[in-house]
């Protein structure tokens, strides 16, 4: 996450959250699959995930006969229906209330028939879509910024910014006040605009990190640790420990 930083006479640290951002996300927030390799998504922390397509562009624009959809979990189980996945009748799959321990590898297989006009013979064709969901989180202490229920980054942002729109204001006014008072024992105080800054710092929440070379398409994002590596602290990084086996390590046994 980068974290926004009201410069006084001190640095005062106020967190800012990464984007949700995915590579296939359509405006309806919709993720079709890739033939081939992966599609990697990343999801916010405690929210829904896109609906995932157990399609690719190209199959979509075909009529399809008789398709039928095997979504497999992370855990290499058969995903169905409950209280935090949700599987619709046409291979769309959301993740809800999304949590570092569901990351990880999200395949469907579907299947189908092509059928010979001339013999009337019936084939089956299956094809595989992998995507690989990552968990990009809110920043520590989030849940006091805002509300769960709207979007905490427009919301944080938004209310940084205001601070410092209204300190700066408040340094202009005082200044201005106190060069028009008539008592001259108040010290006079000079405000020099455009000398209020705010700044941004990276940092990541215990368990998270960033890696360009993994996550390219979100390489400003705090992305869940992988299996194989851990984040004990603030660091920006995710550190190596072999022994490590899940998502979101903070330690390495």
């Amino acid at each position: 996450m980068r974290t926004w930083v009201l410069l006084i006479a001190a640095l005062w640290s106020l967190v800012r959250v990464g984007p949700q951002r995915s590579s296939l996300l359509s405006k309806k927030g919709f993720v079709y699959g890739t033939l081939g390799h992966p599609v990697k998504i990343y999801v916010k922390l405690r929210q829904n995930s896109p609906f995932l397509i157990c399609m690719d562009f190209g199959r979509a624009s075909k009529e399809t006969v008789d398709p039928t959809y095997l979504w497999i979990g992370p855990n290499e189980k058969a995903l169905t229906g409950n209280n935090r996945i949700s599987v619709t009748n046409t291979g769309q799959l959301m993740v809800k209330d999304f949590l570092e321990a569901l990351s990880g590898l999200y395949t469907c297989t579907l299947s189908y028939k092509t059928i010979k006009a001339e013999t009337q013979e019936e084939t089956i064709i299956k094809k595989r879509y992998d995507f690989m969901i990552f968990v990009n989180p809110f920043a520590p202490g989030w849940k006091t910024a805002c509300n769960v229920s709207v979007d905490c980054e427009d919301i944080t942002n938004h209310n940084i910014l205001q601070a410092r729109d209204r300190i700066e204001e408040f340094f202009r006014s005082q200044a201005n006040i106190l060069s028009h008072h008539i008592n001259r024992s108040v010290p006079a105080m000079h405000f020099v605009d455009h000398s209020f800054q705010v700044v941004r710092m990276d940092s990541c929440r215990p368990g998270f990190g960033k890696n360009e070379g993994l996550h390219s398409n979100c390489a400003s994002c705090c992305v869940v640790c992988s299996p194989g590596t851990f984040s004990p602290d603030v660091d920006v990084t995710c550190q190596i420990c072999i022994s490590v086996h899940s998502y979101g390590a903070k330690s390495c046994p």
